[in-house]
This record gives structure tokens, sequence and C-alpha cells, in this order.
């Protein structure tokens, strides 16, 4: 029996053709699936879409896991081109701050809160304009 070799050449120029068939395949089959499943608006900034301008309505992730596509449309939501940039944006610098989850970027919020005191200051007032 002969030893399989590694793909090379042109035998990896299929494969790779193939992988990117599927995953275009796979794409357009969850991607028509949410635009039955859901308004054909940003889930975002909540950017209207006809026929005419579709394609820049993307199906995002919620998990940013591409290969959980439940078929309810659980982990999609439709995001306008520049919405879907801004999110993945976002992930990636919450990877990069070392929260997957986003802890990261509640680390590095503000904690002050200017109107922390508002009420008691209202009340007082209140309480002032009595006398």
């Amino acid at each position: 029996m002969k030893p399989k070799l590694p793909a090379t050449g042109g035998n990896l120029d299929r494969v790779v053709a193939a992988a990117r068939r599927s995953r275009e395949q796979r794409e357009q089959d969850y991607r028509e699936q949410a635009l039955k499943l859901y308004p054909w608006i940003c889930g975002r900034c909540a950017r209207e879409f006809n026929r005419l301008n579709l394609h820049e309505l993307t199906v995002h992730h919620r998990d940013h896991n591409h290969d959980n596509n439940p078929p309810d449309g659980s982990n999609w939501e439709l995001l306008c081109l520049y919405c879907h940039d801004n999110e993945h944006q976002r992930h990636e610098e919450a990877l990069a701050g070392g929260g997957a989850d986003g802890a990261s970027l509640k680390q590095n919020m503000a904690t002050h809160n200017p109107f922390a005191n508002l009420k008691a200051l209202l009340n007082a007032g209140k309480a002032g304009d009595a006398k």
C-alpha cells in the first residue's frame, strides 16, 4: 500500500477551493435563513433595508462562532456593514485586553457617577423651598 502524501501544489489548490466553496455555501444558507426570520433592520443602528441595499446587511454570529448556526437563528443578528465591523472591532479589543467575555472592557469603564447624589440634592432643594 502506498502512503498518502500531504496535499501539495494542485491538490492543495483543489482542497482550498473546495473548502471555500463549502464555506460560501454554508454562509449563503444561514444568510437566507436569517433574512427570512428577521426583519431587514440593523440590530444596532436600526437602519432599514430593502432589496436594493440588502447586500449591505450582514449576519452576525453573537458568539463569534461561524459554525454555530441553529435553525431557530438564536445565534444570529442582522447588522449593517458598519455596525458589524464595529462589533468585531470591539470583540478584538476585548480579546487583546485579555478578556474573551468582555470582562476587560468592564474593568476599564469609568466608575465616577456625577449624578450619584442628584436625588439627595434635589430633595434638599425642595426642603429648602418649603421653608
